[in-house]
């Protein structure tokens, strides 16, 4: 769901200046190759290489195609695509987050994939990775990789404290943490205060933050309020490593891990690349993985995250056809495969999960996690509603205001972009 992409404004929008021009090299001539652009989110030091390699593999196999290949900064992506399909000025095929899919998909930005080229293999997709790309009953997208949110765990820290498996509820992981600190003089746990992250404390109580079906926002419901109050617990006690309300949290919370310097966190893997680079998991089984933590309902679930392929319906018929290639080949068992080997991320269709993908222990750990993954809901603005709480929950963590006070502050923030919602 969220990474880091390492290019600087400027560069990207030099890049983007230069290819947003959807399919227009060529005007839909049919003399000569066509030329369809792609935009690639994935981050530009550990996953890119992978996919402009499958660019070369594709355009071997198919002269009647060329691919420009963009690398654009995820945390800018959804904006500049806006921007560009609104000008008619968008590439053909967008790595689309999951959550962006039903928005631009709403807009008319993307080409319905039902009974094309692109899902002709659809059978093979996990099926709830196909609902979550569906907008009122078509599909605007094709899973490329998925991802969700599990606890991951330094194996040695955790015996070096006379922890034999990984907690299963909120109190266990806090009293572990306390272990872990006697023990081995690191804090246990160490919690994010970005609204994505505090989504399993939601899931953990039934709840979410609006309850799409019944139209009604419900972050700041009962239910709501015990799950962000155990999400604020795990700041405070022995063990548990304060807040980090600064803009580099992220990155602070990750190197600690990485380097041994805390036991647990809750992250995804977008990050086992990473956290094989650290000093802490040189031995890639030392890094342990188990699902989230459940809250008082027994519940345990994380956000079900990943990126499609989809494909832009401002571009002529020519572009679109060999778009819906590029997609079908970009998202097969066999590149899907070759994507996992190289990047250790997750598969969406279940042939790509060979023995060999398995045998790398992130993978088959963050697999085993998968079957907790709460989906979406199909609507356009669900990806939106983390901004207001990106805002208040780092006040709430650093004491700058009470949970009472933040919850209402977003609830408020979350009826401006559901309007039709009620509270």
């Amino acid at each position: 769901m969220r990474r880091g992409i390492a290019a600087t404004a400027l560069v990207a929008s030099l890049a983007l200046a230069a290819t947003a021009c959807g399919g227009s090299d060529d005007s839909g001539k049919s003399s000569g190759p066509v030329t369809i652009t792609w935009w690639d989110t994935s981050n530009a030091t550990n996953e890119a290489p992978t996919y402009k390699a499958l660019v070369k593999e594709f355009e071997a196999a198919n002269k009647d195609v060329k691919v420009k290949y963009v690398n654009v900064p995820f945390d800018q992506a959804q904006n500049k695509f806006d921007t560009a399909a609104g000008s008619k000025g968008a590439p053909d095929v967008l790595r689309s987050e999951v959550g962006w899919t039903p928005a631009f998909a709403k807009k008319g930005y993307f080409l319905p994939l039902d009974g094309t080229e692109a899902l002709k293999d659809q059978s093979k997709f996990q099926s709830s990775l196909i609902t979550q790309a569906q907008y009122e009953g078509k599909t605007y997208g094709v899973p490329l990789v998925t991802d969700t949110l599990a606890l991951v765990y330094n194996k040695a820290l955790f015996k070096k404290a006379g922890i034999t498996e990984a907690p299963k509820t909120w109190d266990e992981l806090k009293a572990d943490a306390a272990k872990v600190q006697d023990k081995a003089k690191v804090p246990g746990y160490w919690g994010s205060t970005q609204a994505y992250y505090a989504q399993t404390f939601l899931y953990g109580e039934g709840t979410d933050t609006v309850d799409a079906s019944a139209k009604k926002i419900t972050v700041n419901s009962d239910a709501a309020k015990k799950a962000y109050g155990t999400w604020l617990s795990l700041f405070s006690g022995k063990g548990l490593h304060k807040a980090d309300t600064t803009a580099d949290a992220y990155a602070h919370i990750q190197d600690a891990f990485v380097n041994g310097k805390v036991a647990a966190i809750i992250q995804g893997p977008w990050e086992i690349t990473n956290f094989y680079k650290g000093s802490a998991f040189t031995d890639k089984s030392n890094l342990g993985i188990a699902t989230v933590p459940a809250g008082s309902t027994g519940k345990a679930g994380a956000p079900t995250g990943g990126h499609n392929l989809s494909v832009y319906a401002g571009s002529d018929k020519a572009h679109q056809t060999a778009a819906l290639k590029f997609v079908n080949f970009m998202t097969s068992a066999k590149s899907q495969t070759e994507i996992a080997l190289k990047n250790s991320t997750l598969p969406t269709r279940d042939d790509a999960y060979t023995a060999e993908v398995k045998a790398d222990p992130g993978i088959a750990g963050f697999q085993g996690v998968l079957s907790a993954a709460q989906p979406r809901p199909a609507l356009p603005e669900y990806s939106s509603l983390w901004g207001p709480l990106d805002t208040e929950l780092p006040k709430i963590a650093g004491g700058k205001e009470s949970l009472d006070k933040g919850l209402s502050n977003a609830e408020l923030a979350i009826a401006k972009l559901v309007p039709d919602f009620s509270k």
